[in-house]
């Protein structure tokens, strides 16, 4: 999931500051959008850690949870706020259990910095891997 030689500590949370986490991210390595209905809708950029580089610093009673469809991961957000911090789960094709963190919840975070990676989790095609553009949402024969 990353590369040692450039991970770095950040800190994030939610808007109203309820919850707050820290990870250890090589953001040198990009970020990813994925085309699902979900990451669809809230617009994330994610990377995924190892659950080890992933710690809550406060706010675990003003999480709330959504789970949908094969329940790969579930999503963590603040319920005063709405804001979408984490999502811890499994998934074989990120090498089993991960969290992923919201990029656009950590502190100072510039989206124009970072390259930006797609997945085709709408359709279920993890198994293609990321790539550069973004997947459509009705993918053509060859995509397939």
């Amino acid at each position: 999931m990353t590369n040692t030689q450039a991970l770095r500590t950040y800190q994030g949370g939610c808007h109203c500051g309820a919850v707050r986490f820290q990870a250890e991210l090589d953001l040198a390595s990009g970020g990813s959008m994925c085309n699902c209905t979900v990451c669809t809708k809230i617009a994330g950029v994610t990377t995924a850690v190892k659950p080890a580089a992933f710690r809550l610093l406060a706010g675990e009673d003003s999480l709330a949870s959504y789970e949908w469809g094969a329940k790969i991961g579930t999503r963590k957000f603040c319920k005063h706020c709405g804001v979408h911090c984490f999502a811890p789960g499994h998934l074989a094709e990120l090498g089993g259990d991960y969290v992923s963190i919201s990029l656009n919840a950590l502190d100072d975070f510039d989206r124009a910095t970072i390259a930006i990676r797609h997945w085709d989790g709408r359709h279920n095609n993890w198994h293609a891997g990321q790539r550069d553009t973004p997947w459509p949402v009705k993918p053509s024969a060859s995509e397939v």
